[in-house]
């Protein structure tokens, strides 16, 4: 069994790299100066929304204009925090429920929305990609923002061409509200784009109790969904053939290791006016 774990990386890649210097060139050479990007942070006060605060504190082309909360925040609404704040981009770690509602609000008020909560529905991505395009704005929506879990999930879908049987068993926190994890829905969309069946040969089952195999995802790939105090994310993707199996697992020892994913989104999504489904799309 071959277990790779990473949570971050040590660098950015060329074309991260590449792209926030162009973008502070283009600044400081063609408008006299250095622009920074104003950005708010929806779910301000929650575990992962009190992360990103820091981390947008920190950097150094970066401006927090408004920390929006329904429980003690400095605005409870977007809306509110528009009437008074300057906001380029929104990062959204609220709830499943308000996360579609809060981007088409924002589309259709000239931010640009950096959606780090999972929950949505196919239905309602296709809907906020139109919604993008037709505003010629700009959102990123990432299941997950941690470099690590996004390898694994690229290098999952290049396993998926050489094995015919996969599952995914994700762990999370027992405070997470959606099931599956959106990272695992991604992976197994990426991976069924290598590949419609990852069931072959599999005899016909029966459930004794319900739910046992876990959900079906895309391409016949089952995924099990743990939730337990003492995690924080963890996803293992499983692949198996006659006389070998291949496990690609990756785990999130802290919030922190999700803010350089988040910097890299604010900072690419300020600059273009397009829709992007995965951080591993501008990696």
């Amino acid at each position: 069994m071959y277990i790779f774990e990473s949570c971050t990386l040590a660098r950015l890649s060329f074309r991260q790299t590449s792209c926030i210097l162009l973008f502070s060139m283009y600044n400081i050479f063609y408008t006299g100066g250095f622009s920074m990007i104003n950005v708010a942070v929806c779910g301000a006060n929650g575990k992962m929304g009190k992360e990103v605060v820091k981390a947008v504190c920190k950097a150094e082309n970066m401006k927090l204009t408004a920390k929006i909360d329904i429980s003690g925040g400095e605005f409870s609404s977007i809306k509110e925090a528009l009437n008074t704040a300057e906001i380029d981009v929104l990062v959204d770690f609220t709830q499943p429920k308000s996360i579609y509602e809060n981007a088409l609000f924002c589309l259709n008020n000239g931010i640009k929305p950096v959606i780090g909560t999972t929950g949505l529905k196919d239905e309602e991505i296709c809907e906020l990609e139109q919604l993008t395009k037709s505003n010629n704005s700009g959102c990123l929506i990432a299941p997950n923002f941690s470099t690590g879990a996004v390898l694994m999930m690229m290098f999952a879908k290049k396993a998926a061409e050489y094995f015919d049987n996969a599952e995914i068993i994700e762990l999370h926190h027992n405070q997470k509200k959606d099931a599956p994890s959106g990272t695992a829905i991604k992976t197994a969309l990426m991976m069924s784009e290598a590949k419609s069946n990852f069931m072959a040969g599999n005899c016909p089952e029966i459930e004794t109790i319900k739910g046992a195999r876990g959900g079906e995802a895309y391409a016949g790939i089952h995924i099990h969904s743990v939730r337990m105090p003492g995690y924080i994310a963890s996803q293992e993707v499983i692949f198996g053939e006659e006389g070998q199996i291949f496990t690609l697992r990756h785990d999130s020892m802290n919030r922190e290791c999700y803010m350089k994913g988040v910097l890299i989104a604010i900072n690419y999504i300020s600059a273009h006016n397009e829709f992007v489904y995965g951080l591993e799309k501008i990696m």
